[in-house]
């Protein structure tokens, strides 16, 4: 499908609305007129690009409904659910055309994003816990230091010394505060449980901090 093959569609979707509608005004693909309501700016493209995306938002510059046009894609992959995303956040609108039908996936609107206030106070005690800063920023395939990880690290070195201990010495002699957690979930494999209220460092976790040393403080 070219270009010129969305225009025949969105045109009389538009007029169906109520629009009169003219292609190629200055520099819009189409601008569509209707009453004393704001014009409507629509640009097309064969596929969902960031040219277009670009195009729309230089078109905001002029009047602030502006759609982009694109042929339905046979799926929607999760780039186009990205994209769409990305649109949203811009306040661009979205049509889609199969078959000389008009689907309209989106509305120009201010974005009033929703904050993700669990993920985010998350993040925050992450980084509020974390002890110094012992990953590289941008890596991909390599280990996390998570300061949960941190924190079992540390448990792991008190314990290699000590022999065996109990989450309230272990917390009070390392500070983690969480300790009993730790050791009760052992995520990693490295703690055992030979009787209660007593663990003791597994053959695991020796290699483990061979591998990596508990933080400093």
């Amino acid at each position: 499908m070219k270009e010129s093959d969305l225009y025949p569609p969105i045109k009389a979707f538009l007029e169906g609305q109520g629009y009169e509608v003219k292609a190629e005004i200055g520099a819009a693909d189409v601008m569509a007129c209707r009453g004393d309501d704001p014009p409507l700016i629509v640009e097309l493209k064969t596929a969902l690009n960031l040219n277009l995306i670009l195009q729309g938002v230089a078109r905001q510059a002029l009047f602030d409904d502006v759609y982009l046009a694109v042929p339905q894609p046979p799926k929607w992959t999760h780039r186009y659910k990205d994209l769409t995303a990305l649109l949203r956040r811009l306040g661009l609108g979205l049509l889609t055309v199969r078959g000389g039908q008009v689907e309209v996936h989106l509305d120009p609107a201010p974005y009033q994003p929703r904050q993700n206030k669990a993920r985010a106070g998350r993040m925050l005690r992450e980084f509020q816990r974390r002890a110094g800063d012992p990953n590289t920023g941008g890596t991909t395939g390599v280990k996390r230091m998570t300061a949960y990880r941190q924190d079992a690290l540390r448990l792991a070195a008190y314990l290699s010394k000590a022999g065996a201990a109990s989450p309230s010495a272990c917390a009070k002699e390392t500070g983690v505060t969480r300790a009993a957690a730790i050791l009760r979930a052992d995520h990693y494999g490295w703690f055992d449980h030979p009787g209660r209220a007593v663990y003791v460092l597994s053959p695991i976790g020796r290699q483990a901090l061979q591998e990596s040393a508990p933080p400093s403080e």
